[in-house]
């Protein structure tokens, strides 16, 4: 598998020959986006730097878009879909998603906003194996709320996103880190992952740079 950051909370994931993008930025997005072609664009919540699926159909491509709450299964990806609970502060819905790939189970939370997730969430999440979990503050989780949920699901590898650019952003993550216990963790341009790499890890931060 290999994961590539577009900004904000821009992913591109590909194994094989399938290829998933996650919240595309929208062209009508004030940030800077990217254009490629997905077989499958999941996108969180309905606001113009989460919802550019118009970014990921291109070429002979065309993206099935999934953005909402439920269980779906296309190009035998399976994917679930779960109503954060209640609104950010922008009155905007959120949705997280898990999807099963290569045996590892991803976890997307979003622009979530709650610090806390209901039990039943929690418990249909399942064992995660990579999460990726907003830290810019705001509208989402703070960079502290972020590490202390991600802690709280105990995942294998954690991935931050939506912290902002310039320099906010370099604090929001700075700060991340160091609620990890971490002063220096080397960004890397991709996450390149087997299932069998993520045995013993637990809750290892990876810092993608992102790629605009």
């Amino acid at each position: 598998m290999v994961i590539t950051y577009f900004g904000q909370e821009f992913f591109k994931v590909q194994f094989g020959e399938i290829t998933l993008a996650f919240n595309p930025i929208s062209k009508d997005s004030k940030l800077k986006t990217s254009r490629f072609g997905a077989d499958i664009a999941l996108i969180s919540a309905n606001n113009e730097d989460l919802n550019g699926k118009e970014q990921v159909s291109y070429g002979e491509r065309e993206a099935f878009v999934i953005n909402g709450p439920g269980e779906y299964e296309v190009k035998e990806v399976f994917v679930k879909g779960f109503l954060s609970d209640g609104k950010n502060e922008e009155g905007v819905l959120n949705t997280i998603y898990t999807v099963n790939l290569e045996g590892m189970n991803i976890c997307f939370l979003g622009a979530l906003s709650k610090k806390e997730l209901g039990s039943e969430v929690k418990e249909a999440l399942g064992d995660i194996d990579i999460l990726f979990v907003p830290i810019g503050g705001g509208e989402v989780l703070s960079p502290s709320e972020g590490y202390k949920l991600a802690v709280d699901l105990s995942s294998r590898l954690v991935i931050p996103m939506h912290y902002g650019e310039g320099k906010e952003g370099g604090e929001n993550l700075k700060t991340f880190l160091k609620e990890g216990g971490k002063t220096n963790v080397a960004p890397l341009d991709k996450l390149t992952i087997k299932k069998r790499e993520l045995e013993g890890k637990d809750n290892e931060i990876v810092v993608l740079v992102a790629n605009v």
